[in-house]
């Protein structure tokens, strides 16, 4: 009866605590700022896949009752469409965002991955447009940036956020044949420092059709934005979005 006891106060005290955590995350959210660097979810970072370290994500947006974030890495590195790995760059088809693989990926295997069942309770179901010429809007709780919002939040906080580079997990070649283009040439502003060393950016996917239904824009060299990456490219860098209810 005694052990009982104590195992009731240890669970009740477990959940009080627990209760707490979520609260003291909600305020955090609420007053986080444009630009601030928040903590939610965790997906795998180090080379070998085996940790689980929280995803820090760029604040880009608070309304007063939700959030748009933007991770602050890269955290993996897939194809716009198409998963084996005799794909090659000319191996592209036309597709839309609606149908193309990594938004499956991002809204089941990403999404299931990062979150706990209290983590997805606050992700809202976004109405995404802007998705590319002929290309319907979707619903999606993980998705990418559109060409308009990265425009956008980079005239509200610099072309800075653009530049990023991939975690150690994102820049292992992947058994699908994918592996993150890292920056390695003369020009200082594809470069940033991370834990006091001058690391290369790498480039990634936005969510637009690019200039034909067979490519994607995707971020480049020296903050541009690109509309020309075939869908099958397999060297481009995969940077969630999403938004937060509270």
């Amino acid at each position: 009866m005694y052990a009982i006891m104590i195992a009731i106060c240890v669970t009740e005290v477990g959940g009080v605590q627990n209760e707490s955590r979520k609260k003291n995350m909600k305020e955090e959210m609420r007053s986080a700022k444009p630009g601030a660097m928040i903590p939610f979810g965790t997906y795998p970072q180090s080379a070998d896949g085996s940790d689980r370290t929280p995803i820090k994500w760029r604040v880009l947006q608070n309304s007063g009752k939700e959030l748009f974030l933007l991770s602050e890495y890269i955290l993996d590195c897939k194809r716009y469409h198409g998963k084996t790995v005799n794909i090659t760059w000319f191996d592209c088809i036309d597709i839309t965002w609606r149908d193309c693989d990594l938004r499956n990926w991002l809204n089941d295997e990403f999404y299931n991955t990062a979150f706990n069942a209290d983590e997805k309770k606050l992700i809202k179901t976004t109405h995404c447009t802007d998705n590319g010429e002929s290309s319907p809007d979707t619903e999606d709780k993980v998705f990418l940036l559109s060409v308009p919002e990265i425009k956008d939040v980079s005239d509200k906080q610099g072309k800075d956020l653009r530049r990023t580079v991939g975690t150690d997990f994102a820049k292992t070649k992947k058994p699908d044949g994918c592996s993150l283009y890292v920056y390695d040439k003369m020009n200082k502003d594809n470069y940033i420092i991370k834990n006091d060393e001058e690391v290369g950016c790498s480039w990634w996917w936005l969510r637009t059709q690019g200039n034909k239904p067979s490519r994607a824009f995707f971020v480049g060299t020296s903050f541009s934005i690109r509309s020309y990456a075939n869908v099958s490219a397999a060297r481009d860098g995969v940077r969630p979005a999403l938004k937060i209810d509270f």
